[in-house]
């Protein structure tokens, strides 16, 4: 199959199977494309009669393809860092390996050079004691050194780190955040919870401040990462100055290879310290770009439920610090919330509420349920990461217009589920991730990775999790609520058509439809024709945005 094509040119596809997501006409064989756009979309007849005699032709000989894959929820430059300027590794190593890698990465520093990278495991937090700190410290040999979590909420940093940070035994907790402390001597033990992150994300950007090129050669990086999984589309999560200037960057140079839409903080949030709100707005036009829409919102209503800061129902596992009938709380009240809400909306400003826990999703669905009780119908909000979820509330998602941002993927066993089940009552943690529910019920729920939140940006793995509930990779056996498993047909619609609708860019994308952008992935697969056991190993032969390859798969 000869993918090759000239940009502008006419050109048919003709001989596949073709998935369309438009359920008037869910298959067809062929399909024309003219300047970017579908302009024919049906048999090979149809398609040969719009188009002119001199149109390129390709045979798909039989493959499978659907529209690009379109991500509801990921931070694509912080993962290109990550991976191009940080020592990365995967949530499963144990203290000891940490503590490796870290001894390794200083080897390759200067004595006074910053150690940064992740992921730590969710289940290790618990062993982040003062002996732990003071093994970070030999490891690192006195270099300062700050690793994140897996959930992206949480820092680990050794004595010299909290030295350039400004912290010690009196540095008073931040708003929404923690210093963790010795119960003993009341020293910080390095581990910092939430808004204790941003004093020392502050200390480490300003030693290591990022060059725009390295910026946008991060983002180009994470671009070609996503277009070889046939993403043709995201939602960037939480959007701050320095990822604008690399997005508008990629866009002016011809090199962002996918819609994008910005998720701007509508409040100051203590995971990164940056501008937010008002400030941001006003920068919008600015930075508005023919691929990539300022659009949307950031709100963090809550934490993460493995440090028992996710705004619970019920209350969580009682631990040392965390006595009987303690339930987490939430960020802000449901009149402020509410009031933030209007305000966005009066800017054409969807939100993205993060809320983990089923106290933050209720109170989130209360806030908008209160907004449109004063201003009617309105924009469609998402609730990020919508897992603990109270049966009472599911119908209230459609009934309110808010969709279900599924991300990341965790729909499955895995290493963030085992360190939920310590913090979360069994049967609580055992009721996870209620997709079935919320699909019967007509919400819109859209898919997504949270990337780099999961170290790999794979959606097969995803998708093949949501039809199964089993971990995809086998490592982790069972199922998780395995009564919550769709069919492969409505997810790939929450991969592709959902999450284009709740990022409202459905007019561009999201289905294989005459007008719309030719965005689409060829296969090397027919998905409904195989266990689905072996969805996760699909791989993508091509992708197409805006009628151009961005992706082959070498031979």
């Amino acid at each position: 199959m000869n993918t090759s094509q000239n940009a502008g040119a006419e050109l048919i596809m003709f001989n596949g199977a073709i998935y369309t997501m438009n359920s008037n006409c869910p298959w067809v064989n062929a399909l024309a494309i003219r300047d970017g756009r579908l302009i024919a979309v049906g048999t090979e007849t149809d398609v040969r009669t719009a188009v002119s005699p001199s149109a390129q032709v390709i045979d798909l000989q039989g493959r499978m393809v659907m529209p690009g894959i379109i991500d509801v929820h990921n931070h694509f430059l912080f993962a290109g860092r990550a991976e191009l300027y940080e020592e990365h590794f995967l949530p499963n190593l144990s203290l000891a390996q940490v503590l490796e890698k870290v001894r390794h990465a200083a080897m390759k520093q200067p004595s006074d050079g910053w150690i940064v990278g992740g992921s730590l495991g969710s289940g290790l937090l618990s062993e982040l004691t003062l002996e732990a700190l003071r093994a970070l410290d030999e490891a690192a040999g006195g270099r300062p050194v700050m690793l994140r979590d897996d959930s992206f909420h949480n820092r680990w940093a050794n004595s010299a780190a909290l030295r350039l940070a400004g912290i010690d035994a009196d540095t008073p907790n931040p708003l929404n955040g923690e210093i963790v402390r010795d119960a003993a001597t009341g020293e910080p033990t390095g581990l910092l919870l939430e808004a204790a992150c941003s004093l020392v994300e502050a200390a480490v950007g300003k030693a290591l401040a990022m060059s725009p090129q390295l910026d946008i050669n991060a983002g180009a990086h994470a671009l070609r990462r996503l277009n070889a999984y046939g993403v043709t589309g995201f939602q960037e999560a939480f959007t701050m100055r320095p990822v604008m200037d690399a997005i508008k960057a990629l866009d002016d140079a011809g090199k962002l290879t996918a819609w994008v839409v910005g998720s701007l903080p509508v409040v100051e949030a203590g995971l990164a310290p940056h501008e937010w709100g008002d400030t941001l707005f006003a920068l919008r036009d600015s930075y508005r770009s023919r691929h990539f829409r300022p659009d949307a919102g950031k709100i963090l209503l809550d934490g993460v439920p493995t440090t028992r800061t996710s705004a619970m129902l019920d209350p969580y596992i009682p631990d040392p610090l965390h006595p009987c009938c303690f339930r987490g709380a939430t960020t802000m009240s449901v009149p402020q919330l509410a009031r933030a809400l209007s305000d966005c909306e009066a800017l054409g400003i969807a939100v993205k509420i993060h809320s983990t826990g089923d106290g933050a999703v209720r109170a989130a669905l209360d806030a908008v349920e209160v907004l449109r009780s004063f201003n009617g119908p309105g924009l469609t909000h998402q609730i990020a990461h919508a897992s603990f979820i109270h049966s009472d509330d599911i119908p209230r998602f459609a009934e309110l217009n808010v969709a279900a941002d599924l991300s990341p993927m965790l729909w499955f066993p895995g290493v963030i589920n085992e360190a939920i089940r310590a913090t979360v009552p069994l049967e609580r943690a055992e009721h996870y991730w209620p997709n079935r529910d919320l699909h019967e019920s007509g919400a819109l729920i859209a898919g997504g990775s949270d990337w780099p939140v999961t170290p790999d940006p794979n959606p097969w793995v995803g998708i093949q999790g949501m039809v199964t509930r089993r971990d995809p990779s086998g490592q982790f056996p069972g199922a998780l609520w395995p009564e919550q498993a769709l069919d492969l047909g409505t997810v790939l619609r929450a991969y592709t058509l959902n999450p284009a609708r709740a990022m409202g860019i459905a007019d561009e994308t999201g289905s294989i439809e005459v007008g719309k952008s030719a965005d689409l992935i060829v296969l090397d697969r027919h998905l409904f024709n195989i266990p689905v056991d072996e969805l996760a190993a699909t791989r993508v032969l091509a992708t197409w945005f805006e009628g151009r390859v961005v992706y082959e798969q070498t031979p």
